[in-house]
């Protein structure tokens, strides 16, 4: 994956329709010609030139299948004729920004400084015991894509004659296969021989990935006819599947064009030690899970070619108050002065709420957009009244209100997808199959700030509650798809630019696409992969090791309070509770502690179950999703467990963990 986009300076703009100016759309002709090819063109300004989309035939509406992709296409550029009729109602001007490209290497160091692989270069760099504890956690194609990174950076820090050491990469990655005859505790490294073959010259068909005293190899691709079913594997490493798929079903893997409506209907495996969803995790473990995300992104489009490219984040101007035209991060502020613990800014949901109000049975909802002079002036009013709580609500039409919320969206001065990984959303289109497109948005969503992540699956959330009524309100999940992508992806803060008409129609499907896969799938797309759980499990259990070997160096140098740890550690393993058996602890209920046996089919809703069919009075009223169980400690910091976690098998995995019932934070 390369990070950097051009030698230029970037420079960040507003979008303009080809219609922009008068003169130019009539240049392009005055008959029937003109409406159809200017809503499947557009041109950008960049550094205040304007590029004029080539001027392409009318479109024949034959059987062909191009005709019929344009014919699916025409909620998309109905919906660009509306943001650019809005836009132009609005007059609002925007700043144009140069942004200075970043030196060369630049971007590849905070790269690795944000996957938490700084380690492997500057002054900490001699320290090899800790770059082991990192190294050991990844992947064959992971330490791949770290590798090429790594050798990135030194070639530029060689460039520039930096005055510090710089050692050569090939002495770092080398010490893992020497780590192999023995690991610190005196054992045979399992995580280094996961990864050792690729270095040794050999070709093996997988990687182990290690959880627990289980190895998980990944299963040969079978040849099987197509089903309504697809299961998605996320045991495995997405990156380490593609290596399979490539080696053997290279003639079977063809690349989707166009915009696609048939999906396939994935679902996620039962996993017996518990589904992990975005927010079941502590914020440190998340921290963890990101950075292996973002190592795995790479890594996945490393193996199969294919260039996502990560914006380097700007600062720009931008209003310190307010509603529309305001940084995300600004509402929730705002929001949370009002609202503490507010995660979807305040205007968001009351805008969704207003529609639903309305009922979603009315057709067009979403795709008949409000009367722009009523448009620009509930603005001016929203922007005077709404943290006065003095706005009439009940004044706001349905379709005024849909024609906020996507104007709310589309003018966040940094895309609700986020400057740095926008391209590589629209981008995902370019992956050869519906499966690994699905894999690459599941990475990019848990790469996705907390503020942008939670505000996306609110809005796809209430989408798909308008799908669910497309009986009467006419929008299908195609029809959503096309309206909203434009709000999402049309972003003024990249600078944009399209040459060739095609060019403008090939990125509009890639969206929508994008966006079809984003309301379809949003549930497993918001799952953390359980090879990604189990890194974050293995990278602890290092950690843990690394902490108890500190602790035993210093406790030979003091005798009495190595004694008295003795006595600490006894009283810690030699707990009172028999092999088979958990304690769980339920500090907030009447019942504080119970002892389960552990059977096969205890599940995590059984444990749920017996502690609140004790309780009385008050805490009668407590509710199946209000309280959750917990495991906590050991080889992960937190997690909250779903209801068909197996017990016995998660404590097999986890053994030093406690077991805690408590509500989920605001």
């Amino acid at each position: 994956m390369s990070w950097l986009s051009s030698s230029q300076g970037v420079v960040l703009t507003a979008y303009h329709h080809s219609g922009k100016d008068q003169a130019v759309a009539e240049s392009q002709g005055k008959d029937g010609e003109q409406a159809t090819s200017s809503r499947r063109s557009g041109q950008y300004t960049m550094n205040q030139e304007i590029t004029k989309v080539k001027e392409k035939p009318p479109f024949d509406r034959s059987s062909s299948q191009d005709s019929v992709d344009e014919l699916r296409m025409d909620d998309y550029w109905t919906e660009v004729d509306n943001i650019k009729k809005s836009s132009e109602n609005r007059q609002e001007d925007q700043e144009v920004v140069v942004v200075k490209e970043p030196d060369e290497g630049e971007l590849e160091e905070e790269w690795l400084k944000e996957a938490g692989f700084s380690i492997l270069f500057g002054e900490s760099a001699e320290d090899p015991q800790e770059r082991m504890t990192f190294l050991s956690t990844l992947t064959r194609t992971q330490a791949a894509a770290v590798q090429k990174r790594v050798e990135m950076v030194y070639q530029t820090l060689r460039k520039k004659n930096k005055q510090h050491q710089i050692p050569d990469v090939r002495n770092i990655f080398a010490q893992r296969r020497e780590s192999k005859e023995k690991a610190p505790d005196g054992t045979e490294s399992q995580s280094v021989r996961t990864n050792e073959n690729k270095y040794q010259g050999k070709d093996d068909q997988a990687c182990s990935l290690v959880a627990g005293e289980k190895e998980l190899i990944p299963p040969e691709p079978e040849e099987a006819p197509a089903s309504e079913t697809d299961i998605i594997t996320l045991e495995v490493s997405f990156a380490e599947q593609a290596v399979n798929q490539k080696e053997s079903s290279k003639d079977r893997t063809q690349k989707n064009k166009g915009y696609d409506t048939l999906l396939p209907n994935f679902r996620l495996p039962k996993e017996k030690t518990g589904t992990t969803k975005i927010g079941d995790l502590a914020p440190e473990d998340m921290k963890k899970v990101c950075a292996f995300a973002l190592i795995e992104l790479t890594a996945f489009c490393d193996t199969l070619g294919v260039e996502l490219k990560k914006q380097k984040a700007v600062k720009i101007k931008t209003k310190d108050s307010g509603l529309f035209c305001v940084p995300l991060t600004v509402l929730l502020e705002q929001d949370q002065r009002k609202v503490p613990g507010t995660r979807i800014p305040l205007i968001f949901q009351k805008l969704i709420s207003r529609i639903e109000e309305g009922g979603l049975e009315t057709e067009g909802l979403l795709r008949i957009p409000g009367a722009a002079f009523r448009i620009k002036s509930l603005c001016q009013e929203l922007e005077a009244k709404f943290y006065e709580g003095t706005f009439n609500w009940e004044s706001v039409k349905q379709h005024d209100a849909a024609s906020l919320l996507k104007l709310l969206i589309r003018e966040l001065p940094q895309p609700l997808l986020s400057v740095e990984y926008l391209t590589a959303f629209q981008a995902v289109h370019n992956l050869p199959t519906k499966e690994q497109q699905l894999q690459a948005l599941n990475l990019l969503v848990i790469l996705l700030p907390d503020a942008n992540r939670d505000t996306l699956k609110a809005l796809l959330e209430f989408l798909q509650r308008v799908i669910d009524n497309k009986e009467k309100n006419k929008m299908t999940l195609m029809n959503v798809a096309m309206v909203m992508a434009p709000n999402l992806f049309m972003c003024h803060t990249l600078g944009l630019k399209f040459s060739e008409q095609q060019e403008f129609v090939t990125m509009a499907a890639g969206t929508a696409n994008i966006m079809n896969l984003l309301i379809k799938y949003q549930d497993t797309l918001w799952t953390i992969p359980k090879f990604l759980v189990n890194q974050v499990r293995r990278l602890n259990t290092a950690y843990l090791k690394k902490d108890k070997r500190v602790k035993k160096k210093l406790l030979k140098k003091m005798a009495h309070d190595r004694e008295k740890y003795e006595k600490q550690d006894k009283s810690t393993n030699d707990a009172d509770v028999p092999q088979g058996v958990i304690r769980v602890q339920a500090p907030h209920l009447s019942k504080v502690s119970m002892a389960i046996q552990l059977t096969e089919k205890l599940k995590a809703s059984d444990v749920l179950a017996r502690f609140l069919s004790q309780e009385s009075g008050i805490a009668q009223t407590l509710k199946k999703g209000e309280v959750f169980l917990y495991e906590v400690g050991g080889n992960i910091g937190e997690r909250c467990l779903d209801d068909d976690t197996y017990m016995k098998d998660l404590h097999q995995l986890n053994p030093n963990a406690e077991w805690v019932i408590k509500s989920k934070p605001s």
